[in-house]
């Protein structure tokens, strides 16, 4: 991504209490370790108990409602994974590197691929100039206008709950998460398969001794689940009434993360399910701070709180704002572009 040097240096600088957040990054080795016990140890535990729920010809209604819990402790072993391409989880970029790579072969995710992709989003989050690279597709309502009838199409049915909740998560881990992008280089590409090589490798052993459709009977739906609620999450995260966007020439760091990125305030259960993510606004304006020492961030400094959070019944008016109106600054529903 190439940046005007004009335009930067028009930019506001930092506020002090940005610089004195950093002290936030450092990593504790022991609260990291006690989150892979308290995290890893609960998921394998209720995967065991779905694949005997099966085996011993109990309702599958037991092994689906397993999967809700099971599903939610994937999420957080995706946060993780998250913060190891951040290198923040541990303080030893190579112990990020290969805790990275186990996390990311159990949610479907090449750990070099997606960790470039997502540093692109990072760098470009909020920018109307820079869309593309690990974002929702969002058209503004003059690109939407000046689209053919195919491309309107195309975009009202990926904007449908169905598609963006549902099925958009599965093929993106499932199908698209197979495949290397053009951007990849060598490690990013070599990534994609070690990834796919190691999934295969665990749905041969699966299929030889618990069987194959013992497999995909406990997989599938807390992958379903682990999918549909972490789009979910990455979608309000950038996507809320208010939200900030702008053109490279007017775009600022700082707006992006505190006014482009969301504070989704949860339910303390489903924020440690979540591994506090919802604190956004803070990862994008460190994204070195691990997850576990975000609520202590926020707690601490004044500044983070002035951000109004966004509430779960807020959260769902994302759901009708499709466009961004670059006159009136803001996301807008399809019927509004036809009023």
């Amino acid at each position: 991504m190439t940046v005007n040097k004009k335009t930067l240096n028009t930019r506001p600088p930092k506020p002090t209490w940005y610089k004195e957040i950093a002290k936030y990054q450092e990593t504790n080795l022991q609260r990291a370790i006690w989150q892979i016990i308290n995290t890893f140890i609960p998921y394998f535990t209720l995967l065991y108990l779905m694949i005997r729920s099966i085996q011993l010809g109990y309702s599958y209604w037991i092994t689906l409602l397993l999967a809700i819990p099971a599903g939610g402790l994937l999420i957080r072993i995706f946060i993780f994974f998250h913060d190891c391409t951040h290198n923040s989880f541990f303080a030893s970029r190579k112990a990020n590197r290969i805790f990275g790579y186990i996390c990311g072969i159990l949610t479907f995710t090449p750990y070099e691929s997606w960790g470039h992709a997502h540093w692109k989003h990072h760098a470009t989050a909020a920018n109307l100039d820079h869309r593309g690279t690990g974002d929702v597709w969002t058209m503004t309502v003059e690109e939407y206008q000046n689209a053919s009838s195919r491309q309107r199409l195309a975009y009202r049915v990926f904007r449908t709950p169905l598609v963006t909740f549902t099925i958009g998560p599965l093929f993106i881990f499932l199908l698209s998460n197979r495949f290397h992008s053009k951007q990849d280089g060598p490690k990013e590409r070599m990534s994609v398969i070690i990834t796919n090589v190691a999934l295969l490798a665990i749905i041969l052993l699966a299929s030889f001794t618990i069987g194959f459709r013992t497999y995909l009977l406990t997989q599938l739906p807390i992958l379903i689940i682990a999918a549909t609620a972490g789009v979910w999450l990455f979608y309000v995260q950038h996507q809320f009434e208010g939200v900030y966007w702008a053109r490279d020439n007017e775009w600022d760091f700082m707006s992006a993360a505190m006014k482009g990125s969301s504070y989704y305030k949860l339910p303390k259960v489903l924020q440690w399910f979540t591994g506090n993510i919802g604190l956004h606004h803070i990862h994008h304006l460190r994204p070195r701070i691990p997850n576990y020492n975000l609520q202590q961030c926020y707690d601490e400094t004044p500044e983070v709180r002035e951000v109004e959070p966004l509430t779960i019944r807020r959260s769902l008016k994302s759901l009708g704002m499709n466009l961004w109106d670059e006159e009136r600054q803001t996301l807008v529903s399809f019927s509004a572009v036809k009023a």
